[in-house]
Formats: structure tokens, sequence, C-alpha cells
């Protein structure tokens, strides 16, 4: 089996060649596995526009079409191999045509280059994954807010640099990771127009004589619109990559404070919630440990994406116009970071499902300091006089401050966004495609 690039005086494997080809392959003969469908299905496409255009016949078509098919039942059934000699998909698939259909297999590659067949398969993979991924910060949000809703009416220290500040609610708690995801959810549609316009028919990057028509491949493939100048396909390998991956840690790095709150709120120095012991783990000595290793993966896994952008920014950096071999290593970043988000949410589910809260004890942390600002406040309301005098005479009389009753308190926050009113009603109404 040949590469696509490969002629007969090039054949000869010598030792020179073998380190070659192991370092310029790279990961991508591993990589490919998970775009082999979306190839197949630009492959397809192609075919559809080639026929259109008159480069192959109606039957010939129907050939292409059919064995596709079957190598794509092949790698349903992990049974599609592509080795580092084969240096990618795309070298795989077009000698599987062949083998299987003679000439014909060749004339698949008419009026297309390897640099818009991957990236064309990139793009679908990633408006997929996206879509995905969005789907499940959806899901992700949708569960903390019932959390939320269920224990909205529990009292719990707000922290301020790390020291209890004033009065919250384990309701407003949630509800604020909730309204990021929300405002998250809502700022796709920025990254969705970037990855939503069709790289295929770009060639090289300098369009082809031949009659392709391009916006047929693009409606065939779900793309909003096909790219319009050739040479922006190539320009825009890793910069929208590279975007994709910062839009995903802004949902990563929420995922990340969480879960540094559940760290802490678990944890016996605060104890206001409870975890699963299903989804803790133990220690290899100590009997007693019941470790959140869930919520420290997630850090961990978010400074991963971090890693991945920058290792694109850098990648990307002081490259020109056109195609540029470094190219090649924007793709493992952005499929990484996009099956890291993914994870990263189940995980987060499975925890909002496994914590419970401890009542007495948030109860309990709801200590006499927090409410020394609530006190100033009455002072104005009650004897008229300024907030600055009130501040002051509480700052200088800290002891007269005392704990109030959740019960009676939670009625007087009737203000949006308040331990007595964290707005979750509203915040369902965003969720559910209401009001923004």
């Amino acid at each position: 089996m040949s590469k696509l690039w490969e002629s007969d005086q090039y054949k000869h494997q010598s030792d020179a060649k073998k380190k070659m080809e192991s370092f310029t392959v790279g990961k991508d003969y591993i990589l490919d596995q998970v775009l082999v469908p979306y190839d197949l299905d630009a492959s397809a496409v192609h075919a559809h526009a080639l026929m259109k255009a008159g480069i192959i016949t109606d039957d010939e078509y129907q050939k292409l079409a059919v064995s596709l098919e079957e190598i794509r039942e092949l790698w349903k059934g992990s049974n599609f191999e592509i080795r580092v000699q084969d240096e990618d998909m795309h070298t795989v698939i077009e000698n599987h045509l062949i083998q299987k259909l003679g000439n014909l297999g060749k004339k698949i590659h008419t009026g297309r280059s390897r640099n818009d067949q991957v990236l064309t398969a990139l793009r679908l993979y990633e408006k997929d994954k996206l879509a995905g991924n969005l789907q499940l910060l959806h899901q992700t949000a949708d569960t903390l807010l019932d959390f939320a809703d269920q224990h909205r009416d529990l009292p719990m220290p707000g922290f301020t640099h790390t020291r209890k500040a004033m009065l919250s609610s384990v309701g407003l708690w949630a509800g604020g990771y909730v309204e990021m995801m929300i405002m998250q959810l809502k700022a796709s549609s920025g990254i969705h127009s970037l990855v939503d316009r069709s790289p295929l028919g770009t060639a090289a990057g300098f369009g082809t004589t031949f009659p392709i028509d391009r916006e047929f491949e693009a409606q065939q493939l779900g793309f909003g619109s096909p790219i319009i100048c050739s040479t922006t396909a190539q320009l825009s390998r890793g910069w929208v990559e590279l975007q994709i991956i910062q839009y995903i840690q802004g949902i990563t790095s929420i995922l990340n404070r969480f879960a540094s709150d559940i760290i802490t709120f678990t944890g016996e120095a605060y104890s206001f919630f409870a975890m699963d012991p299903d989804i803790c783990t133990g220690s290899s000595i100590m009997p007693q440990k019941k470790n959140p290793d869930l919520a420290e993966l997630l850090r961990a896994r978010n400074a991963e994406i971090a890693g991945d952008a920058a290792t694109l920014q850098m990648l990307v950096s002081n490259l020109g116009s056109g195609y540029h071999r470094d190219l090649q290593l924007t793709k493992e970043p952005v499929i990484r970071t996009l099956e890291n988000c993914e994870q990263m949410l189940e995980a987060t589910i499975l925890i909002v499902k496994n914590i419970t809260p401890l009542p007495k004890n948030l109860q309990k942390a709801c200590s006499a300091e927090i409410f020394a600002a609530e006190s100033a406040n009455k002072l104005v309301k009650e004897k008229g006089i300024s907030f600055r005098e009130a501040y002051l005479y509480m700052k200088e009389n800290p002891d007269i401050v005392v704990a109030e009753e959740w019960e009676t308190l939670k009625s007087q926050y009737t203000q949006l966004g308040s331990p007595g009113n964290p707005g979750l009603e509203v915040l369902r109404e965003q969720l559910n495609g209401g009001r923004s």
C-alpha cells in the first residue's frame, strides 16, 4: 500500500527514511481513528460533487458510496487499521477503494488535497463534539439547578478571601455556578460560527479548475456555508482550534472552581456536604480516608486544557499563509480538549448527584460574625444614620453582633439574587431557552 504522495522511486525503506517517517507521522495514525467516520462522510459528499461536475458517472458514484460504507462498517467493528507506514487515514481509505474498485478508487481524490480533506474531517468532528459538550453542559446546569432548588432554604456562610463574609444559602451558592454555565452556553454561538464553514473543495488552499460545487458540498455536510477564500482554509487551521480550546476552557474553569469548593466544603474542616463513598477513593495505608479524587482530577484536567491552549497559541503564532507541516500538530490538542471536557462534565454531574448537604453543620457555621454587615444595615433602617456611621459603630462593637435565625431572615431577603430569593426560577427560564 503506497502513500498518496509516493511514487516508485520513494518506496525503498532505508533506515533514514524509516526514522523520518516515524517522526513526521507522529501520532496521526492513532488520532485519525476518531476522525475516520467524518472523513468517510466528506469523501461520500465529494464523490457526489464529482458526479455533479461530470467527472465520474452516476454508476461510479454509487460504487464509491457503497465501498465507503463498507469501510465504515469495518471501522465500527474495530477492523480498520491505520499503521505508521500508512501515514494517515486518507491513505488507508483510498488504498482500500483502489483494492476494491481499481482505477475508480483513484478518482476519489480528484479536485481535493489532503489539506482540505483532513480539515473537513476535523471541522465535522469539532461540530459534533461541540454539540455533545454543550448538551452535557446543559445537563450539568440542569442537574445543579435541581440541587439548588431542592436545598434553596438551607443557610450557608458566604466567603471572601476564604474567610466567612456574609450570609448565603445552598441555593445561592449552587445557583451562581448554574448561571455561569448558562452564560457559557449562550456564548456558544460565536464559536459555532467559526466551525460552521466547510473547507471542502479548497484543495491545497488555492482552489481547483475542476467545477466542484462547494456550496453543494457544504450543504450536504451540514455546514452553514463554505469557506469563501480557499486561502482562508489553512489560515484558519489552528486559529479556529485555539479558539475552540479557549471556549472549552471557559467551561472547565467553572468546573475547576466548583471542584475546589467541593473539596473544601466536604472536608472535615467544614463538613457542609457529605460525599457518597461510592465516588470517593481510599488510601493504601490509612483506612479512614475518603478522598475527593474526582474533584481533584477536575482541577487537573482543567490545567491540561490550559496547557493545550498554550501549545496552540505558540504553534500558530509565527506561521505565514498557506500550509505548513506544523499544522499537523494542531489536531491532538483539540481532540484531547473536547474529549476531556466531555469526561469532566460527566464527572461533575456524578458529583452533584452524590453530595448531600448537612443542615446542622451549615446552620452552626452561620456564626455571629457573618451578620455584622446586616447589623449595620439595621442601624441605618432603624436609627436613620448613614451606613458609614453604622459600619464604624459595628466595627468598634463586634461583640453586640448575634447570629440570627434563618427562618426569620429569609423573608427579609427579597432582593433578586439574595439568600432568600436566589432567582432560581429565572435561571430555569434562561436555561430552557427563555429570556436572556
